[in-house]
């Protein structure tokens, strides 16, 4: 089954605050969309992927391509106003019959266990998507009050969040709702049960200038 990586990188980065959106800042050696990339190309150097990126940093990104002889195949995509909107506009590049990660551009530390973990499940079982445990207490706020929810029952979600093609294309024909922080979610939404696997720990989010400095320690140590 063809296997396609959907890398979503449309984001502005305006928590880092850094004029250039983080999937382009430099952590070691190299733009962090890089590190990304090259996470899925070690899981399969012909691996099918696009890029949805907005369209003012189209250039831009083909000269850091040219900066650091970065030159794989990959597809680049317009991006829409939501996250929603933009993985709606990559997935039109993608064929109906095959298996497609959609991934945050900016979780360079996506270990190749997780990623073929993702393809396996999402071809038995139609999607899946990678969890880890939480460690810390949890607590729920409701106005002044708060409670402690059970931790062991709770999940954080990362990505590659992986599927069959035709399914999540289809889920992605809906109209767009508030609640799709995820790929996931969009899926449930359309009727679907979701499966869920694995992930691995160090697969961060960058969103902070301290997760760019963990990244950048986590990527100097591998």
């Amino acid at each position: 089954m063809k296997k396609y990586a959907l890398i979503s990188a449309g984001g502005t980065g305006t928590r880092m605050n850094n004029p250039t959106p983080k999937q382009f800042l430099e952590v070691a050696g190299k733009p962090l969309l890089m590190h990304t990339c090259q996470a899925f190309l070690r899981y399969a150097p012909d691996l099918e992927i696009v890029l949805v990126l907005p369209e003012a940093f189209f250039d831009y990104w083909q000269s850091l391509c040219k900066k650091y002889r970065f030159h794989p195949r990959h597809e680049m995509v317009i991006s829409g106003p939501t996250r929603f909107h933009s993985v709606k506009n990559g997935l039109k590049q993608v064929a109906e019959d095959a298996l497609v990660a959609i991934h945050d551009g900016v979780r360079p530390l996506v270990s190749l266990e997780t990623i073929g973990r993702g393809f396996h499940f999402a071809e038995k079982f139609g999607n899946a998507i990678p969890v880890v445990p939480v460690s810390e207490s949890v607590r729920i706020t409701e106005n002044a009050l708060s409670k402690t929810l059970p931790r062991e029952k709770i999940r954080l979600v990362q990505t590659p969040q992986c599927f069959q093609a035709r399914l999540i294309k289809k889920a992605y024909n809906q109209n767009y709702n508030e609640s799709f922080t995820d790929d996931a979610a969009v899926m449930e939404a359309d009727g679907h049960r979701i499966f869920l696997i694995d992930g691995n720990p160090e697969n961060i989010k960058i969103t902070t200038p301290a997760d760019l400095r963990m990244a950048a320690a986590l990527i100097g140590k591998k």
